[in-house]
């Protein structure tokens, strides 16, 4: 029975990692022992003296407004809104409401969703939205379209057709 020999290039391949291992292994000790020793004896700099914190300047830094701008009132609620549009439905009160939130880009809310931390559409009619706590609690805030102005200044009314 004849019995198969291995490869030789896995001989080989096999021959020259063994090699490579010990070459790196005797490179590794050369550069070992030859060296210089562990302990240094050149003189460590001296510590240089540091400043005590500035909590204001750290303050600043991380982004804090100064004391002044800290004092200033906050807005009040019905200036944070503006209501922009409205899809009501005739007689349940569901719909949607376009709303812009602290002056950034109006978008859809659907009546139960959350404008804002602990604020909910309630319901939206024709021209107005309810704003409040929750869908159970009283609005705390009613939100009203501006009314359509039917003149402008210099030019006459505009008419509707009858159909």
């Amino acid at each position: 029975m004849l019995t198969p020999t291995p490869a030789p290039w896995t001989v080989r391949g096999a021959t020259f990692a063994l090699w490579a291992l010990a070459a790196a292994s005797a490179a590794f000790w050369a550069l070992k022992l030859g060296g210089p020793s562990g302990a240094s004896t050149a003189p460590l700099p001296p510590a240089r003296a540091v400043a005590p914190p500035d909590p204001g300047a750290i303050a600043r830094m991380l982004g804090s407004a100064p004391a002044s701008a800290a004092a200033t009132p906050q807005p009040s609620l019905a200036s944070r809104f503006q209501l922009v549009g409205v899809a009501a439905g005739v007689r349940s009160g569901e719909g949607a409401a376009v709303i812009s939130v602290d002056g950034r880009p109006a978008r859809p809310y659907r009546v139960g969703t959350a404008l804002d931390q602990g604020l909910v559409l309630q319901s939206v009619r024709a021209r107005s939205a309810a704003i409040g706590t929750s869908m159970t609690t009283p609005p705390v805030l009613t939100l009203e379209l501006p009314t359509p102005r039917s003149e402008t200044p210099g030019q006459p009314a505009a008419t509707a057709a009858p159909r």
